[in-house]
């Protein structure tokens, strides 16, 4: 049976929970995606509840609460909600790194790579009665002969210091407190297994791209794992390479791309969805494969999803961006892409609003 993007979109729409949806729970979808972004909260709160029948706002702001996610830097540098026993596997690749190490860090923050085993020890002992926020935290090393001179990075909100701590395991952001965000152990959190070898890691961590984001070429793998969560490339290559015959390669309509073997005969037997969703900007659906993907952005349409508008997908493209504004919800679709899914954009209008707790007038115009 021949491959085609449309099939090969539905099954990736299936495996990213988008179509079908269900009552997966906010930890599940975590889960099935492998990293969500988790700034800003309405964003992340929508990326998860667009995958979850029903959903609403403040899910995942509950679930971070209860202790049920891990909250860490990850891709490009950026906050990310992970499930706890997959969260040590992507810190590993980001940690492989070693930024730390970099003679412009040395000399900005001055510390030396053998400073950090005692500084992370000094950290993980200032946190080790619960969560502190960030004024509490700076004020631990003020009390520190040794680290008073990073005092004042930390109550500045300079994040870059305390990304190692996140990538290395010693501790994650937890729920807003007193308006600040607080910081807490990752092993306190239930299910954390810490940070892997990063050669333990890595096939992992290739083999979850392919099953949320495959069928895809070799070149999108690297450019996620590498350009954006700081592994090394000719690593990535021999993970890739490791994973022998369980990896396949498949034409779509002249397109070389991987999949999983036994991926392979359910994106086969797939069929073309007609699912609309409506979906926040830096969604998994564009960041996985990245907005530079056709397949997945139309080319003359990259500038605003690459500028983080939402997004209208329609069986899996692109078609459409959305905003909310005086309480409507304004739809631009995206005239190249056909006629207006009417209908669709009406049902989907009726979940945001469920999802929100608000009523929207919709309206729609074609660019």
């Amino acid at each position: 049976m021949e491959l085609t993007w449309p099939k090969a979109l539905a099954w990736r729409l299936g495996r990213q929970l988008l179509d079908p949806l269900g009552p997966a729970s906010v930890v599940d979808v975590v889960g099935r995606l492998g990293a969500v972004p988790a700034w800003p909260d309405a964003a992340a709160e929508l990326a998860i509840g667009a995958r979850r029948s029903p959903g609403r706002s403040g899910d995942v702001a509950r679930a971070l609460e209860a202790g049920q996610l891990v909250k860490a830097f990850a891709f490009g540098g950026a906050t990310h909600l992970m499930a706890p026993p997959d969260a040590g596997d992507y810190l590993a690749l980001r940690a492989s790194s070693r930024m730390w190490e970099l003679r412009s860090w040395v000399m900005y923050y001055g510390l030396a790579p053998e400073d950090w085993p005692r500084f992370r020890e000094y950290v993980r002992k200032a946190l080790a009665d619960g969560p502190q926020t960030r004024s509490e935290l700076a004020a631990a090393l003020g009390r520190s002969r040794r680290y008073r001179h990073l005092r004042s990075h930390v109550a500045d909100g300079n994040y870059t210091l305390l990304k190692p701590l996140t990538w290395q395991g010693d501790m994650g952001l937890g729920p807003i407190r007193d308006d600040e965000p607080t910081f807490l152990r990752l092993d306190s959190i239930p299910g954390w297994g810490g940070v892997p070898d990063v050669d333990e890691a890595g096939p992992r961590v290739v083999e979850a791209y392919f099953r949320i984001h495959g069928p895809a070429a070799r070149d999108r793998v690297l450019d996620r794992l590498g350009k954006r969560l700081g592994a090394k490339r000719k690593a990535i290559t021999r993970w890739v390479d490791g994973l022998g015959d369980r990896l396949v390669s498949v034409t779509i309509e002249g397109d070389p791309a991987l999949v999983l073997r036994e991926d392979l005969d359910d994106l086969r037997s797939a069929r073309e969805s007609n699912a609309v969703r409506m979906l926040p900007g830096r969604d998994p659906w564009v960041t996985g494969p990245g907005t530079d993907d056709p397949r997945v952005v139309p080319p003359d349409r990259r500038n605003p999803v690459s500028r983080s508008a939402n997004i209208v997908v329609a069986g899996g493209v692109v078609s459409g961006t959305w905003i909310i504004r005086d309480g409507r919800l304004e739809v631009t679709w995206f005239g190249e892409l056909g006629r207006v899914r009417r209908a669709d954009l009406d049902e989907e209008s009726a979940r945001l609003s469920s999802f929100l707790g608000r009523t929207l007038e919709l309206s729609v115009t074609v660019d």
